[in-house]
């Protein structure tokens, strides 16, 4: 049986077996079709629906395509004309009944004929009730209404496990089965997760089914929780799709994704339902720590049909299981490997603050035409300690992926302003420190109070620059200039980074209260290139607009003299790449700064490395 998306959302108000009238207003966001050959009953009907509370409809005055239209859009409800050219009514009806997938869509007939004999001949092909024409509209709504109420107690008392409130195996296959075939039509990848709590057995027996049932719940709701924010984009950025959480029988929970963008994205999903064994459960008085292995698959490459991707994920946990449990495995070797170098780099991530292992480096920026240094961009690199320094971009997508920039970039934000302090101390002039902010670090709610609090450390903010992104920042325009306006406040520079890449408009820079603009290495490279001309277009009009709104620019991956010196003739400000000065570490940098100043014996040169 296939139910309607917006049936689904109303089964969860019958998981008690409870019809309370005040529920019953959660049904009128049912998808309704209606089939009638005249075209004003339609829209008569549909009206006095709309004015009951109901907003979703299909219709068709084509009885031909009745049939098509049920496949397409799986309605909650089917209100049919019996009497209409071929086919009729009757017909359709005989062709729902046979149709597993249209079957058990609840009909209510629609019909001016009031004999015993008609009403027989529908009941015998499956209908539901019926309604007599002219329809009277307290008597459609009080019929629909009832309808939907006993269809979506016989879904959820078929559809979902009565324990722990989630779809059961049923619904899962034919979820899992539609997703499949989805994803052969769409050139898309999806993936059932096998999850099994691990000793569950032993549990149970030591403390009682009763508790045993209750831990179950408490693991299933934790799985829910833990996806709920989870919504995956596939790669041709259609419309995003939730995982769904099942219970597939004992203690066996399936998550189906049918969407799989990416290979970081399902081992992200992986590592959020491993993490949900992190906080022991609560059994009476005592604590339980349960924790969960993973099986993967993902179809249709290790699988064509349900049956198969659920046996395969099934194999996988297996192997999940011989590894030590609390861990995922895959089905194939090669996105296994894959997955587990993934995992293993998260899991060393997390520990590599506690143990110190990552560091600052540096790269300056200088001005065009002085050559003088004008500040310098803090770049984070990982002292991994099997895999040698890493730098940010061998890592980053991970911290960001699994949240841990927030705790990375607030310890990073405090050691460059410990390192500038460490350098005034020393007797070097300061020059302001750019510190890149990720998205996710800009939406947390504690970011500024962070940023409050690395700068007590110096107490001079007007040597500390946030930069930002472009694209980051106009993803919510309003509410970064009104986060922009906070930050700025505390008498720091902002700096919006990767400029050119995203959809900032002139009117949304000059509301902005940023500093500098970033011009995107990208454009920098063009030039010399093949369209060389047109990146100094775009280049010098990019200088221009920002002196025109009164902005410091600074061309960023500058690797060639013949860039440097365009950029000196169109009056760039400043710049910084490989050809200036590559990233070094806080002592190189210094030692760096301090020999420059030796040799020069200027005290003017303070401002040059």
């Amino acid at each position: 049986m296939a139910i309607g998306k917006s049936t689904e959302s109303t089964l969860a108000f019958f998981s008690a077996g409870s019809l309370l009238a005040g529920e019953f207003n959660h049904l009128r966001d049912a998808l309704v079709m209606i089939v009638d050959d005249e075209p004003l009953n339609i829209e008569v009907t549909q009206a006095y629906l709309e004015d009951a509370g109901y907003s979703k409809f299909v219709s068709t005055s084509d009885s031909g395509r009745a049939i098509e239209l049920l496949n397409q859009h799986q309605p909650d409800v089917l209100l049919l004309d019996l009497v209409m050219p071929k086919p009729t009514g009757f017909d359709i009806l005989a062709q729902i009944r046979v149709d597993p997938a249209l079957k058990h869509i609840p009909v209510i007939v629609l019909t001016s004929s009031i004999d015993s004999e008609t009403k027989l001949r529908a009941l015998a092909k499956g209908a539901l009730d019926f309604l007599g024409k002219p329809v009277d509209p307290t008597e459609l709504a009080l019929r629909l209404r009832n309808t939907l109420a006993v269809k979506a107690h016989q879904d959820y008392l078929t559809y979902f496990d009565a324990l722990t409130g989630l779809p059961n195996r049923r619904k899962l296959t034919e979820r899992l089965r539609a997703a499949i075939a989805h994803a052969g039509r769409a050139g898309l990848e999806g993936a059932i997760l096998h999850v099994d709590v691990d000793r569950f057995r032993q549990v149970n027996d030591a403390l009682g089914p009763k508790i045993g049932d209750s831990l179950l719940r408490e693991v299933a709701a934790r799985i829910e929780r833990c996806l709920r924010d989870v919504a995956v984009v596939p790669a041709d950025g259609g419309d995003a799709d939730k995982p769904a959480v099942a219970r597939f029988e004992g203690d066996v929970l399936m998550v189906l994704v049918p969407v799989v963008p990416s290979m970081d994205a399902i081992t992200d999903i992986a590592q959020r339902v491993l993490d949900t064994g992190v906080t022991p459960y609560k059994a009476g008085d005592r604590d339980v720590f349960l924790t969960v292995s993973v099986g993967v698959a993902v179809f249709p490459r290790d699988g064509a049909d349900a049956d198969s991707i659920v046996k395969n994920a099934g194999l996988a946990l297996k192997q999940a299981k011989k590894a030590g449990r609390n861990c995922c495995e895959f089905y194939s070797q090669d996105l296994n490997s894959r997955a587990l170098h993934r995992l293993s780099l998260e899991s060393s991530l997390r520990r590599a603050l506690e143990r110190n292992e990552l560091a600052l480096h540096y790269q300056p920026k200088f001005g065009v035409k002085s050559g003088q240094v004008m500040g310098v961009e803090m770049l984070l690199h990982w002292q991994h300690p099997e895999r040698g320094l890493l730098s940010s971009q061998k890592f980053m997508h991970v911290a960001e992926e699994t949240g841990l920039i927030v705790p990375i970039g607030e310890w990073a934000l405090r050691a460059v302003c410990e390192q500038g302090k460490a350098w005034q101390a020393a007797g070097l002039r300061p020059v302001p420190v750019s510190v890149n902010v990720a998205q996710k670090q800009l939406r947390h709610p504690g970011y500024v109070q962070a940023v409050r609090d690395a700068l007590s450390v110096t107490g001079q903010p007007q040597h500390l620059v946030l930069e930002l992104t472009e694209t980051s920042i106009m993803a919510h325009p309003a509410e970064s200039i009104a986060l922009l306006n906070r930050l700025h406040e505390l008498g720091l520079q902002l700096s919006l980074d990767d400029f050119g890449t995203g959809h900032s408009s002139l009117s949304f820079l000059s509301r902005c209260p940023v500093d500098e603009l970033k011009i995107d290495e990208s454009f920098i490279a063009a030039l010399g290139g093949k369209e060389e001309s047109g990146a100094q277009a775009i280049v010098s009009a990019m200088v221009a607009m920002a002196h025109a709104l009164d902005l410091l620019v600074v061309a960023n991956g500058v690797e060639a003299q013949g860039q440097l010196e365009f950029l000196a003739r169109i009056n760039c400000d400043a710049c910084q790449g490989q050809l200036l000065g590559k990233p070094v570490s806080a002592e190189e940098f210094a030692a760096t700064w301090m020999e420059r100043r030796r040799k020069t014996r200027d005290p003017a040169s303070d401002d040059a490395p």
